[in-house]
């Protein structure tokens, strides 16, 4: 697997794609590059799929900080462009972001540490996004901010006929949210826990990396 650390924060992993006559076996999240470049386990509490048509996007969004929420995403069928946006106040990088177009060619996928807002632009038809998420859904926790703000300036395709909800549409520009004291802080953000636990390692018995 290889690993990109993003300009914000986060990283994306590669897969290697293991395919013969019957199609292709891949392992979106791989234990020991995960805590080799993050330097923990990855704590799932949830698994999330969403199917959007292109045009569909999906974001800015975020878990207000604490108690945060860390995701893991790739896309399991389609293509998407995902962003992610530092929104951690008094974060050396705060309003700047990274893009990952996200496919079930390349397989790749990203890590999105508590502190970033993330957003996707489904690019095709029945685009599948699959998301590993560290905390259960609650409503009162959740934020969104406008993907459009200027002042971000994700550079979002032109040719394309935007499907926003209604949430997203009204969202606030970083600014507002700022002012309005939802925004966490890069203090807050920080990692703080423990390891969940020992990395496997290759050679240990019941590791299968393909089927």
């Amino acid at each position: 697997m290889r690993t990109r650390k993003l300009a914000v924060g986060g990283f994306e992993f590669t897969p290697d794609i293991h395919s013969d006559h019957r199609g292709l076996f891949f392992s979106p999240l791989q234990d020991e590059a995960f805590v080799a470049a993050v330097g923990h386990r990855f704590p799932v509490a949830q698994t999330n799929h969403s199917r959007s048509a292109k045009g569909v996007l999906r974001g800015l969004h975020f878990t207000a900080s604490p108690p945060g929420q860390v995701k893991y995403v790739y896309c399991a069928r389609g293509r998407a462009l995902d962003a992610v946006v530092d929104i951690r106040v008094g974060s050396p990088t705060f309003g700047q972001w990274d893009l990952v177009t996200l496919d079930s060619e390349s397989c790749r996928a990203v890590y999105i540490p508590d502190g970033l807002a993330h957003a996707f632009l489904a690019l095709e038809d029945d685009t599948l996004m699959s998301y590993l998420v560290s905390s259960a859904y609650q409503a009162d926790l959740e934020h969104a901010i406008d993907p459009f703000d200027p002042a971000i300036g994700l550079p979002w395709p032109h040719d394309v006929e935007f499907l926003l909800s209604a949430r997203d549409t009204d969202a606030p520009r970083l600014a507002e949210a700022e002012t309005r004291g939802m925004l966490p802080t890069y203090a807050d953000c920080l990692p703080t826990a423990p390891p969940a636990g020992p990395a496997v390692r290759p050679d240990q018995p019941g590791v299968a990396l393909r089927d």
